[in-house]
């Protein structure tokens, strides 16, 4: 039996299958994205959804989805479901009998006296997605009709029916070819044994997407059907259709998935599908490599690429060469424009960890030294005139309509959390960025370098603990604005004890992190704000106004917990192991909930902890594996 698995119970309660999602990216930028059931509950959702490099490389939905039907005796029984409305129509997922991930999904219908077996698959670097057809039990005659639903337009807005789409349809080999507006590339949609294409265009109006509906988003479209593919399947054949961007070959379609699903590894324990979901937040795409933040609506994002890149890739086979790859193409954009106070800081941190992996403080700085020079350059002389480095070695970021930090949700154009000043975060990344420079400076004789810098760490030192020690309440301010203390119970205080150079004792991280212990900590990770402030809004929920303004205060971060994980065993030592191992665990009993085999973006601030946001998010994952090697790594030092 797979890991990842659905009883038939579980499969006919649409309340639970529609909340549990499915994902498989190419590694290229397109992904297939859907419900177990099949049912599409976002506008984000397809079975082939690729980027376009005709409209800037953004994300396109091609092939929405596809109804199978069975038809014995002359009785069809359609094995779909969309929902209109409020209702749905058809309701093949009540013949589910069984669901499986594991090389790739595998959903398997019982229809009378048919066992009907459907594999979806989407094949690495290219795209293309195919799905095998297997009939399992059979005692007549039977057909197989597959009818695909066609959108061509952009995940983030939706299609009505119109007179612009071009709905004919060109016959190729096994198939046909759809290309329903101009720019876009054709469609290819072929099946490895011939068939009979039904012509028969028609637009299905009103098509519901409930989850976007629930976000207070548009959330009706109309999909394109231009007919359907008919042909007899025996008891025992397996039928392989493709939709894809180049004209394929049919005769080769069926060995093609064969040979493909052998490579794939298997989803056979809770680190091996971890780890196969950090794989798929890695897009290699046009001779450059990007971190999505999340999935399906996830950008290309600096303070997301440096804060998920090490847990994505330095610990896995070829990961060096991946995360070389990252940075280099990060590094691309000039180094010395500050857009947020904290993003670029991250930049050293994700070094820090390849270095510790390389042990080559020389080919580091050959490689890289010279964006981290740029970026404390642009730091000290103002590039971005909204943050600046003031005498006593602390930067202050103030922009009266912009939030310049991580927390940077707005509602209307305005910035929920504002955070003027000095912000406890940006400051310790501050500090921990120049020592680590002027470390890896010292270490290759970069003596220039350490001449100019060598003041500057301890200046920032003696300035941090008198501005953010809050000695009443025995934790770091969150800023210091121009008010003074901000004194929220915030996380953000959390990296000036995680960061490998904390420009606090060690006294302090102890008060610190019980702080943290006593009004943030839960068991999907830190929250963002401490539900005894009146500001704290516990669940995320609502439209989109609503969740934003949730967003920073009082949602669940995953990808906080590696930090605090971090910062607990430099403290504490070896011993925090198990404790750090039974946080985790909780992480586990959430992968087959919201994003099947991985870790969703947010949590509510209050219990149970519902899961929000992407469904599937590379800093959750990323720092959630991280987790798992440090305690791995400690686990040793206990047993020597």
């Amino acid at each position: 039996m797979a890991y990842l698995t659905f009883n038939k119970a579980e499969l006919v309660n649409l309340e639970y299958a529609l909340q549990r999602e499915i994902f498989a990216t190419n590694r290229a930028g397109g992904y297939t994205n859907t419900t177990i059931v099949g049912c599409n509950t976002r506008k984000y959702h397809g079975l082939l959804v690729a980027p376009i490099d005709e409209f800037g490389g953004a994300n396109h939905v091609l092939l929405s989805g596809i109804d199978e039907t069975i038809v014995q005796h002359d009785k069809a029984f359609n094995l779909g479901i969309h929902r209109y409305g409020a209702i749905y129509e058809p309701r093949g997922h009540k013949y589910i009998v069984d669901f499986e991930i594991n090389k790739n999904t595998a959903i398997t219908y019982r229809v009378g006296g048919v066992l009907f077996r459907k594999e979806i698959m989407l094949v690495h670097n290219k795209d293309q997605v195919l799905l095998r057809y297997t009939l399992l039990e059979a005692h007549s005659p039977t057909i197989l009709r597959l009818k695909p639903f066609l959108a061509f337009r952009n995940v983030h807005s939706l299609t009505k029916a119109n007179m612009d789409a071009n709905t004919k349809y060109v016959p190729v080999e096994n198939g046909i070819c759809s290309r329903l507006y101009a720019g876009f590339p054709p469609l290819y949609m072929q099946l490895n044994v011939k068939n009979e294409f039904v012509s028969h265009p028609d637009w299905y109006y009103g098509i519901t997407y409930q989850e976007e509906a629930r976000r207070g988003f548009e959330s009706e479209e109309d999909l394109f059907v231009p007919g359907y593919f008919e042909l007899p399947i025996k008891k025992g054949q397996s039928v392989v259709f493709s939709a894809s961007l180049d004209k394929e070959r049919p005769a080769l379609l069926k060995r093609f998935f064969d040979s493909v699903l052998e490579q794939r590894p298997a989803r056979d324990s809770y680190r091996n599908c971890l780890e196969l979901a950090a794989g798929q937040f890695i897009i290699h795409r046009n001779g450059e490599a990007h971190v999505v933040a999340g999935y399906p609506w996830g950008g290309h994002v600096a303070l997301d690429t440096f804060v998920a890149l090490p847990g994505l890739t330095l610990y896995v086979k070829e990961g060096l060469k991946t995360c070389k790859l990252v940075l280099d193409t990060m590094m691309k954009k000039n180094p010395s424009q500050i857009e947020s106070a904290d993003a670029s800081l991250w930049y050293f941190w994700t070094l820090q960890k390849y270095l510790e992996v390389t042990r080559n403080p020389q080919a580091l700085w050959a490689e890289f030294g010279s964006a981290m020079k740029e970026i404390l350059r642009g730091y000290e002389q103002g590039s971005n005139p909204a943050i600046i480095l003031h005498e006593n070695g602390l930067i202050w970021a103030e922009a009266p309509d912009k939030a310049l930090s991580w927390m940077n949700a707005e509602v209307n154009g305005v910035p929920v959390t504002h955070r003027s000043g000095y912000q406890v975060e940006v400051n310790a990344l501050w500090y921990n960025a120049l020592m680590f420079a002027l470390e890896v400076a010292r270490q290759v004789g970069d003596d220039e370098f350490v001449r100019h810098w060598e003041q500057a760490p301890e200046r920032t030192k003696d300035s941090f603990i008198r501005a953010f020690w809050v000695e009443s309440r025995r934790h770091l301010a969150d800023y210091v604005g121009p008010e003074g203390q901000n004194v929220f119970m915030r996380p953000n205080q959390l990296f000036a004890c995680s960061l490998p150079y904390s420009p606090i004792a060690d006294e302090y991280k102890d008060l610190v992190l019980k702080a943290i212990e006593s009004e943030l900590l839960t068991p999907r990770g830190l929250r963002t704000l401490a539900p005894k402030n009146p500001l704290y809004i516990g669940l995320y929920e609502g439209n989109q106004e609503d969740r934003d303004k949730a967003y920073h205060q009082g949602t669940v971060r995953p990808w906080l917990i590696g930090h605090y994980i971090e910062a607990c065993f430099a403290l504490r030592g070896p011993r925090f192991a198990e404790q750090a191992m039974d946080l985790l665990r909780g992480f586990e009993e959430d992968i087959a909930v919201h994003g099947i085999g991985s870790i969703a973006e947010v949590y509510d601030g209050d219990p149970p902890h519902q899961p929000h946001g992407c469904p599937s998010s590379a800093a959750s994952v990323a720092e959630v594996l991280r987790s798992l090697r440090m305690i791995k790594s400690y686990r040793k030092q206990i047993n020597k």
